[in-house]
């Protein structure tokens, strides 16, 4: 079975739109897909500076439609086993499964990205930090100390932290035990409590979706279980905005149902990289360019 995976914010880069526009049909579904939000998808993903994608009303959008767009360009009518997306990209993932279509899953990603720009904006500087290595209970306890969040759950030995700044800084400083701390530029601290004024948001946004039952396996980032309805697709996303993303348990999933390949959809290489370390054996293609199409096809054929 093949899963088929839609990578989260900071998996951005700039001008990584541009070689995905020399297909005529993925760059007819990236101008569908940028008519539906309010910003120009098509200028952010080929000319705007790594700053300006980094923005969150900008960052969010822009990865949920270039993950569909290439992902219809490689599925074509081709049903994946299981689909699944860390944070963000739980929208185009749910897409894919069929719980809501492209252009509500533009509607819904650009209503989320402007309300956690928002919260992150609030009075309290907060921010995030990748911890790497480390005892994981030792890892754990020390962003308890510190009133900090273990925000994503990655898997591998990676566990990103979040809340106030000054608890970051001090993580940084004194990090523990045989463990690497990279702070992260980011807008806030995503997946914590903070983020509650963008969960009103989101699920003030959702009232008028009328989602469908997934038509494939759709994982939760909320505890990688199964989605069984539209509806309680539909509210998990919405509750992950302020929840932990638990990467970690969705990989294990993956393993428990089976999962004999990967593929990463646009822009690929951050998940296929955690599942280098959490899935090892499987083997994983990431889409980064048109060039990753075949082998990722050739994949898809042998794994379908």
């Amino acid at each position: 079975m093949i899963a088929v995976l839609f990578p989260g914010q900071g998996a951005q880069t700039p001008g990584m739109l541009a070689p995905w526009l020399d297909i005529p049909a993925v760059a007819a579904h990236l101008r569908a897909l940028s008519e539906a939000t309010d910003i120009d998808l098509l200028a952010h993903g080929t000319t705007s500076d790594a700053d300006t994608i980094r923005d969150t009303a900008v960052a969010q959008p822009l990865l949920v439609a270039t993950g569909l767009a290439t992902a219809r360009e490689l599925l074509g009518s081709t049903t994946p086993g299981l689909v699944a997306g860390h944070s963000v990209g739980e929208l185009g993932a749910a897409a894919l499964a069929g719980v809501i279509d492209d252009a509500e899953a533009m509607r819904l990603v650009s209503v989320r990205a402007r309300a956690m720009a928002a919260a992150a904006a609030g009075a309290e500087p907060t921010s995030m930090a990748a911890v790497l290595g480390g005892v994981e209970e030792e890892v754990l306890e020390r962003l308890e100390q510190l009133g900090l969040t273990p925000a994503n759950m990655n898997g591998g030995g990676q566990i990103v932290a979040a809340g106030a700044t000054p608890g970051i800084e001090a993580l940084a400083a004194d990090p523990p035990a045989r463990a690497r701390v990279i702070p992260l530029q980011v807008a806030g601290a995503f997946h914590t409590s903070y983020m509650q004024p963008a969960v009103t948001a989101l699920s003030d946004a959702t009232a008028s979706a009328a989602p469908n039952d997934p038509a494939t396996t759709l994982l939760t980032n909320a505890d990688g279980t199964t989605v069984t309805s539209g509806d309680e697709g539909l509210n998990r996303i919405v509750a992950q905005v302020a929840n932990p993303v638990r990467w970690d348990l969705c990989q294990a999933r993956m393993l428990d149902l089976g999962v004999t390949a990967i593929i990463e959809v646009a822009p690929g290489g951050v998940l296929t990289g955690l599942a280098k370390r959490s899935l090892k054996g499987v083997p994983a293609v990431a889409l980064k360019t048109p060039d990753d199409l075949p082998a990722a096809r050739e994949l898809l054929e042998q794994h379908a």
